[in-house]
């Protein structure tokens, strides 16, 4: 065996004195960290409680789609989309959340004809549109969008003939959607007639 050409340090001819002085300067420190963040441990205690919640309730509803960045099928030309109404909800039953959204062109003036769409989001895809409701074709100008309780109510504003001025639909429909089976089913109301601007 080598000897060291070093003195001996205190630390290699350790006496029970400093174990109990090292024991106590140890204890100081673990009770000083203890006092020093009670908030940290209140805030890890609150994350499993809620992680025991999430797991034995009901599971969180789920964020709707945004529609902002969907491209509806709506030829609008150089004039572009826009989402003049949305409303989210579970419209299938399956715990996720869809979006219903009224598109129209985006004209600088005239009352362009809307298009009613259902949007999903599924696994973390980009959200698309998976039902169309009121083709921009019918020509119909849609307010009061609502969804409660899985069903989509609308107010659909129409025109009679040609002759009506654009500006002012003349026929009022009030008409619902309700998802039965694999599609959407529509009912409606009579149509009626109105003198109501958009």
């Amino acid at each position: 065996m080598q000897t060291s050409a070093l003195p001996d340090l205190a630390h290699t001819d350790a006496k029970p004195v400093h174990w109990l002085a090292t024991a106590t300067a140890m204890a100081a420190v673990v009770a000083a960290a203890g006092l020093l963040q009670p908030e940290a441990a209140t805030a890890t205690a609150e994350a499993s409680e809620h992680r025991v919640t999430t797991q034995h309730g009901s599971a969180p509803a789920a964020t709707a789609p945004d529609p902002a960045g969907v491209a509806f099928p709506l030829d609008c030309g150089a004039a572009g989309q826009t989402v003049a109404d949305s409303a989210p909800g579970d419209l299938d039953g399956d715990g996720g959340s869809e979006t219903v959204a009224v598109v129209r062109c985006a004209a600088g003036s005239g009352t362009p004809p809307s298009g009613i769409y259902v949007v999903t989001q599924r696994n973390g895809a980009a959200p698309r549109v998976v039902a169309t409701l009121v083709d921009p074709a019918q020509k119909l100008n849609v307010t009061d969008l609502t969804v409660r309780d899985g069903r989509i109510s609308v107010t659909l504003l129409g025109y009679s003939s040609a002759d009506v001025p654009r500006c002012c639909p003349d026929e009022v429909e009030s008409a619902t959607w309700q998802w039965k089976g694999n599609a959407f089913i529509k009912s409606a109301e009579p149509a009626g007639s109105a003198a109501r601007d958009v």
